[in-house]
């Protein structure tokens, strides 16, 4: 849950990022520096091998930043090691994917409540919260459904529904609306709107520049450096 107190749901500093492949080294990040504040709807863009997947990577604390600072609600998350890491992106952090990574053995009220099962949270309130956070995207009624009983569109927004049950400090979408058709997409990020008018701080990775211009700020990577920023 987001600290009130800290103005900043993230803050990288001089961030780089090296893999060893082999006798070569990638620099995949190389300096990153960004401060998004707490409420802010972000874009990350870029060509392929920009950085951009890297950069989201480390911002899901999925991987460690080779150098730099990245601080995540105010806490140093760069160097922890594998289970802080797990505990941080299940605690602070709501993914939602291009293929909704949904399990398909449960239903959307289980699939929504998985987060806080996993946090040891009591069967009861975890019904109560996926009820609530269903209705909020619009599948109240869809509760006992399985993923296969659902369209792209009610699958993403169960997707979101999971992203935000644990009120996490920031909710990461990567390509959210890539396996949409243009008005089911309009659909989902007209929902990311109402999200992030909420107050929810957002950050999402496209290539698409008509979903980008959904959100307040945009940076668009290159070479493992910021190129642009709006």
């Amino acid at each position: 849950m987001a600290d009130s107190s800290v103005p900043y749901a993230i803050e990288f500093e001089n961030l780089t990022k090296v893999y060893d492949m082999g006798e070569e080294k990638v620099h995949a990040l190389r300096g990153v520096t960004l401060n998004i504040r707490k409420g802010e709807f972000w874009a990350i863009m870029g060509s392929s091998g920009s950085g951009k997947s890297t950069l989201l990577q480390v911002l899901g604390c999925l991987d460690r930043p080779t150098s730099g600072i990245y601080r995540l609600n105010g806490q140093n998350v760069s160097q922890l090691d594998d289970n802080r890491l797990s505990d941080i992106r299940l605690a602070h952090i709501g993914f939602v994917f291009q293929s909704f990574n949904l399990i398909p053995q449960l239903t959307v009220e289980e699939n929504i409540a998985l987060p806080l099962f996993y946090q040891g949270v009591s069967e009861s309130l975890c019904r109560e919260r996926a009820a609530h956070f269903a209705k909020i995207v619009g599948l109240e009624e869809r509760l006992f459904h399985r993923p296969s009983q659902l369209s792209g569109g009610q699958q993403q927004r169960a997707a979101i529904a999971r992203a935000l049950v644990t009120d996490p400090v920031v909710v990461l979408a990567d390509e959210p609306t890539g396996n949409l058709d243009t008005a089911t997409s309009i659909e989902i990020m007209q929902l990311f709107r109402k999200m992030h008018q909420r107050g929810k701080t957002i950050v999402m990775v496209t290539h698409e520049p008509d979903i980008a211009a959904w959100t307040e700020h945009r940076i668009v990577m290159r070479d493992g450096l910021i190129h642009e920023m709006s």
